[in-house]
């Protein structure tokens, strides 16, 4: 005979979190509710389970083999269910962020419809920082990886910047093949300008006076202002590369900065078919195009 369900769903949430009140907000109900089910429990079993302390709850010695028991039957429930109705999606919502969105996803999405006419796909923009629970999505694609419980991250490329720049800006301006010749261009800033200051203390040759150039709150706009030839913008390569390999921009220097950052797809570990179906599209549309060694060509 099992007690019902509202009592353990109660009672694990609150050994598992050491809280009611936590427990409560995991569950979106009253610190009395849980409480209520607690106590109910206690009473079905005839005998306390928490020990009640200023701080929290402290679970019991006789009641941490069926908390343990129930974390675990929770938890393999979730995967199964997870995996039941992504199997049954016939649609599939992706969050990405603009950057990404504009010069990636958007381009080839056609091909992936081709090849999955039974598969409805929505995009949206990611928001820098979200997290793939918080989105409600089932496929991020943003800057970092997500270190979330439950979750996959797939390394698409590097965030590797370098300075870019138009023929028509070169060809107007000159040589721009040293750190001294990029000094003395017009610089373009993504949202702050501390990013070309930090480029050219790796170079050896650090920025002096106060930075000059228009700033760019978005990625995009700035995008637009380099490839129209307003000036040199310091930006992550793989980001540009349809532009650098068709020959809209160029890439000045082999010096780059934050390279130890990159660019991932994330799911859920239960992947259906229709995210593991755009997953491994996705991934190797970005592996058909990214440079392999270098992120100069």
């Amino acid at each position: 005979m099992l007690p019902p369900l509202g009592m353990l769903r109660a009672f694990e949430a609150a050994a598992r979190l050491a809280s009611f009140s936590r427990a409560a907000d995991e569950l979106h109900v009253t610190h009395a509710a849980v409480s209520h089910q607690i106590r109910l429990l206690e009473e079905w079993f005839g005998r306390p389970l928490f020990r009640r302390e200023k701080r929290g709850v402290r679970l019991l010695p006789d009641a941490e083999r069926l908390a343990d028991a129930l974390t675990s039957c929770f938890a393999r429930i979730a995967t199964e269910t997870d995996m039941l109705r992504a199997n049954a999606k016939s649609a599939i919502t992706v969050a990405c962020i603009p950057s990404i969105a504009t010069r990636w996803l958007i381009p080839a999405l056609n091909e992936f419809l081709e090849q999955h006419a039974d598969i409805d796909v929505k995009v949206i923009y990611a928001m820098a920082e979200q997290r793939l629970r918080e989105t409600g999505c089932d496929v991020l694609i943003t800057l970092g990886a997500d270190g979330s419980d439950g979750v996959q991250n797939d390394r698409l490329f590097s965030r590797a910047n370098r300075p870019v720049a138009s023929p028509r800006y070169i060809e107007r301006k000159g040589a721009l093949d040293t750190a001294d010749a990029i000094a003395a261009a017009d610089l373009l800033h993504d949202e702050t300008a501390t990013r070309w200051r930090d480029w050219f203390a790796k170079t050896g040759q650090p920025m002096t006076g106060p930075p000059r150039g228009p700033v760019f709150q978005d990625f995009n706009l700035l995008a637009t202002a380099v490839i129209a030839g307003h000036g040199v913008a310091l930006c992550p390569v793989e980001v540009f590369r349809r532009e650098i390999d068709g020959g809209d921009l160029i890439v000045l220097s082999t010096v780059a900065t934050l390279e130890d950052e990159s660019y991932f797809l994330i799911t859920r570990n239960a992947r259906g078919k229709a995210v593991a179906a755009f997953s491994a599209w996705f991934s190797s549309v970005v592996a058909r195009s990214t440079a392999p060694d270098s992120d100069m060509r």
